[in-house]
């Protein structure tokens, strides 16, 4: 018998015990493999050289009404852990709000794996250090004073076992990178010109991704060049204009003022650290005006995105459904675990099914509401340009410096690296240091133009942080070109 069916004998056991001891619910997330890698190059050096691999599994019960989580590296302590876990769920019983269910059993049988067609973690080093250093070469120019390329890989097997029968197996697969030039402007100011490894949605997830010229060392020449313009640009003035916001920026405005606010836990309020909390209530969904007519965001089950993985953490299968429709909030991001609490408080039925959203950044880190691929569909109103010859007196921004977020992410406050100034439907020159700011249901409110399809890009987030203790998790966010009117714009970092 192999190591895994043997783990997973052990594991269906003690599920079985679990419900013996009148466990209403319970899941162990096996994490066969869990390998990091990341590769910095700095000016030209290699800076960080970085490996990680770890095992183990994650346990979670649920006997009256509260949870109890518990995990081990050490594969020969598996009834150790289910104990740990259910001893944690009875204390925590002790103090019980809402008693949190699961629901009607939804057993699953399946397995997923992400596209690819070579295995960063087969390619060796060597090769991977040299295409970095390629990249940096080309990226090296007399105006640039800091240059920095980046890559990360990351490769999971997850074996996914509940009380109900559930069983999956599912495979994780993520390539990243970036590159970005630094060099001061004529005041001194520090600017900066990047650009991050993103496509259109389609395509595979593997080395050859990054290995592609068109889709990454191709955009050295841009960086720099735009560089060169941000470094004798003036810097943008403050005033109310027309902001048309190309992907880099778009999908950071989508991540932290449609996303976040959305998770159900944060809507709850059990999720407040990190501007936790949310705007929207239980009894919004359904009804509340979240932005135009032009506003459509859901989530989507896109081939070539960190935030597509088959099956949630609690076995759940990922599906396309709408969070805004026609500018109304429609759903949330959730997962089963809440849906019960979110009904009643609404006093009605809001969210009547998981958003396959309970995810967890390790076997040891129990799973939350997170986001996945958080997406604003394309529209009608043409390319670009289409845009730009549609706009009197506007901005188009590019790329995040900072962001600021109110606590219930009612408003926000953005820099960017560059802006194009649009007059008369022309762009006429390169400004520095621009921000934007606006309160969200007011912001989304004024889209009034949505780009097609040619301007729609899958932007790949490796970073996201939530939770306490913080989680790191990876997710994906399709965006097209967007115009809103009317924005306060200006200087400010």
């Amino acid at each position: 018998m192999s190591f895994i069916a043997e783990l997973a004998r052990t594991v269906r056991a003690e599920l079985q015990r679990m419900t013996d001891c009148e466990c209403s619910f319970a899941d162990a997330r096996i994490y066969d493999e869990d390998a990091t890698e990341r590769l910095v190059f700095y000016d030209g050096n290699l800076e960080v050289n970085y490996y990680q691999q770890e095992r183990g599994i994650g346990v979670r019960v649920l006997k009256n009404g509260a949870v109890g989580f518990a995990a081990t590296a050490d594969f020969t302590r598996i009834k150790e852990c289910f104990d740990r876990a259910l001893a944690n769920a009875e204390a925590a019983a002790l103090l019980l709000g809402f008693p949190k269910d699961m629901g009607a059993p939804r057993p699953v049988k399946g397995n997923y794996q992400p596209p690819f067609t070579r295995d960063p973690f087969t390619v060796s080093r060597p090769e991977k250090i040299d295409i970095l250093r390629q990249i940096d070469r080309l990226l090296n120019d007399k105006i640039i004073e800091h240059r920095m390329v980046t890559a990360h890989f990351q490769k999971r097997r997850i074996f996914y076992f509940n009380s109900e029968g559930s069983e999956i197996e599912r495979w994780v697969m993520n390539t990243f990178a970036s590159m970005t030039a630094m060099a001061r402007d004529k005041e001194g100011r520090t600017q900066r010109r990047s650009f991050e490894l993103h496509s259109d949605g389609t395509g595979t997830r593997g080395f050859e991704w990054l290995a592609r010229t068109d889709a990454f060392a191709g955009h050295t020449e841009r960086v720099k060049k735009e560089l060169g313009e941000l470094l004798v640009a003036e810097t943008l003035p403050p005033g109310k204009r027309d902001v048309i916001l190309l992907p880099g920026q778009g999908h950071l405005q989508v991540h932290e003022t449609i996303g976040h606010p959305l998770e159900l836990d944060r809507i709850l309020g059990y999720e407040l650290s990190f501007a936790g909390g949310s705007h929207v209530r239980p009894e919004d969904i359904g009804t509340l005006r979240y932005g135009s007519d032009k506003l459509n965001a859901r989530v989507m089950v896109v081939e070539n995105s960190p935030g597509t993985f088959g099956y949630d953490d609690e076995g759940t299968p990922q599906h396309d459904y709408y969070l805004i429709k026609n500018g109304i909030l429609v759903n949330v991001l959730c997962c089963r675990l809440d849906l019960k609490e979110a009904n009643a408080r609404a006093g009605r039925t809001v969210v009547p099914n998981s958003g396959a959203s309970a995810r967890a950044a390790g076997f040891y880190k129990t799973p939350i509401d997170r986001m996945t691929n958080v997406c604003v569909e394309w529209g009608n109103d043409g390319t670009l340009e289409d845009i730009v010859k549609a706009t009197e007196n506007g901005v188009v921004l590019d790329m995040p410096v900072s962001w600021s977020i109110g606590s219930n992410r009612e408003h926000f406050h953005f820099g960017c690296e560059i802006a194009w100034e649009v007059k008369d439907g022309r762009i006429t020159r390169v400004y520095k240091n621009p921000t934007y700011q606006g309160h969200t249901l007011e912001f989304y409110q004024s889209l009034d133009m949505v780009g097609d399809r040619s301007t729609w890009r899958l932007i790949q987030v490796a970073n996201c942080g939530k939770g306490e203790p913080n989680q790191i998790m990876e997710v994906g966010h399709g965006v097209p070109v967007m115009r809103f009117k009317n924005v306060l714009t200006g200087e400010g970092r």
